[in-house]
């Protein structure tokens, strides 16, 4: 039976760091690991940014590090480089049970067959999957989508490739970058996790 929360819904959009995994703590620390050679006050600049932005991919935000923290310019060939030096220590330590969030976890397992579940995650693709497939839920969902393409981007081409209508689809994330990739689609959206969301006055999932 469906959630009552969800209501004409036939489709759900999770985000994964901080909605499916409480990885955001994970995610700080690879950063500071990877440009452990940089000042701390550069580096902290860029986590800012990173937690202001939680939807938005590595590459985006190693290219803000170098293009607008330290004024230097990369390729896009330098850029890959330090997502995959990023990616390996996300692999290390986010095939790990214990920190995907449990309610979240339980709601997926007991309602996958009532809906379709995608994820669209700003978390690099081939890691997710593998993420995924190591803590034993990417049995779950129909698709799992990340970086490079944008979230939004991803959004806009699953409703087309999969004829979904934008009623009856919602996002579910944890920060405003999740809202506005919902918005563009014209799909509803819930915030989860994240109290700064909970006081703009949107749709907020308090538990599952």
């Amino acid at each position: 039976m469906k959630d009552n929360k969800f209501e004409n819904i036939n489709t759900i959009f999770w985000d994964f760091d901080g909605v499916i995994m409480n990885s955001n703590a994970v995610r700080d620390s690879g950063f500071e690991m990877v440009l452990q050679d940089f000042p701390n006050e550069q580096v902290n600049q860029l986590l800012e940014f990173h937690q202001k932005n939680g939807g938005l991919s590595r590459y985006v935000k190693f290219r803000y590090f170098f293009e607008e923290i330290l004024g230097q310019s990369i390729t896009d060939e330098q850029v890959h480089v330090w997502a995959e030096r990023f990616s390996k220590i996300m692999l290390e330590r986010l095939q790990d049970k214990s920190i995907l969030i449990e309610e979240t976890v339980q709601f997926v397992e007991e309602n996958y067959k009532n809906y379709k579940m995608i994820i669209v995650s700003g978390s690099d693709q081939a890691e997710l999957r593998k993420i995924c497939k190591a803590v034993d839920i990417a049995q779950y969902f129909e698709r799992i989508h990340g970086s490079p393409k944008p979230k939004k981007e991803w959004v806009t081409q699953i409703l087309e490739e999969e004829n979904i209508d934008a009623n009856s689809a919602v996002l579910i994330g944890d920060s405003l970058n999740d809202y506005e990739a919902a918005i563009h689609n014209g799909i509803k959206f819930y915030g989860f996790n994240n109290a700064a969301l909970q006081k703009k006055n949107l749709n907020y999932i308090v538990n599952f």
